[in-house]
């Protein structure tokens, strides 16, 4: 087999689509209580259990996996509870004007529950169906979860799609519960007193990760699977080596590539790309990552193509 020939070129295969995949990234932090992915997690399933309403902002910089961890918490649950979640995804640079997002809503609640759409429908009688919607699904013991990914843009304008949600979901016959993301960390203040009153306040701050983590971050995402087509042999060889990045990050040539990378940029997006360079970098006749990938991924992420144009004018 191809993979026994040259189990490297496999090992960089599996590589690449690890640390593209943000669903795997992710669940390495996953089992701590105090993560962000449980915090959501519970807080979205004691809607769907007790059948209440509940509202939540995901706040952070861009790249710092928001939506990630949403979309990670949102399949978990979906498996968990079968037939008793229906997600609305809504995006602010799409859907910023109050009526184009309600007309949006209807259109996804009409595909999900199969009923007729109609696009001649006005914004009050899109928002009436809303509402209807809101209170058949609390009475099937369904939650709606409608996700508003860049929600600052919806608080542009009159806020009439935020008022009526929230206002809909003040009934305890409905059940939902609003996520709102953005990169703003100020996005619960640009809400209209009227809207404020009716949102819950809560807020999950997402971090860029710190050094502590990185370690545990690298070898999660860089540790290769025994139970896959991969040699033993060589994933066992492999891990072994990579469990020596403990101690090169006590390096101070490594301690330099990371504080450069953190310095630069600190988000999991950031640190993603740079892992990307390094593996690209591996020797497929060794078959083994080595800290001259790292230096070389560190150089190849800082390169700055203006500057060297200038340097080479006369």
């Amino acid at each position: 087999m191809k993979g026994q020939e040259n189990p490297a070129e496999d090992a960089l295969i599996l590589l690449r689509s690890r640390i593209w995949d943000s669903s795997f990234v992710f669940t390495s932090f996953s089992d701590s209580p105090d993560s962000n992915y449980s915090k959501l997690k519970f807080m979205i399933s004691s809607s769907v259990t007790e059948a209440c309403n509940n509202s939540a902002l995901l706040l952070g910089p861009r790249g710092s996996g928001k939506m990630a961890v949403l979309e990670l918490v949102i399949r978990d649950l979906l498996a968990e509870h079968v037939d008793m979640i229906s997600v609305i995804r809504l995006n602010g640079l799409l859907h910023n004007d109050d009526s184009c997002a309600v007309k949006e809503i209807a259109r996804q609640l009409c595909v999900e529950h199969q009923l007729l759409f109609s696009k001649m429908a006005s914004f009050d009688d899109n928002s009436q169906f809303m509402v209807a919607m809101l209170r058949e699904c609390g009475l099937a013991h369904k939650t709606i979860i409608f996700v508003l990914d860049e929600f600052d843009f919806f608080t542009q304008g009159k806020q009439r799609l935020l008022y009526s949600l929230l206002d809909a979901m003040q009934s305890v016959m409905s059940q939902a519960v609003v996520i709102g993301v953005s990169c703003r960390l100020d996005a619960d203040q640009l809400l209209e007193k009227r809207v404020r009153s009716r949102f819950s306040h809560r807020k999950l701050l997402f971090l860029p990760p710190s050094k502590e983590d990185l370690p545990r971050l690298l070898e999660h995402i860089l540790s290769l699977p025994l139970d896959m087509s991969l040699p033993p042999d060589y994933a066992a060889e492999f891990n072994a080596k990579l469990h020596c990045l403990k101690h090169i990050l006590a390096d101070e040539r490594f301690k330099e590539i990371i504080n450069a990378l953190l310095n630069s940029d600190s988000t999991v997006e950031n640190l993603l790309r740079f892992l990307f360079h390094a593996v690209c970098q591996m020797d497929l006749e060794s078959g083994f990552l080595s800290l001259d990938n790292f230096r070389t991924a560190m150089s190849s992420i800082q390169r700055q193509p203006k500057m060297e144009y200038l340097q080479e004018a006369s």
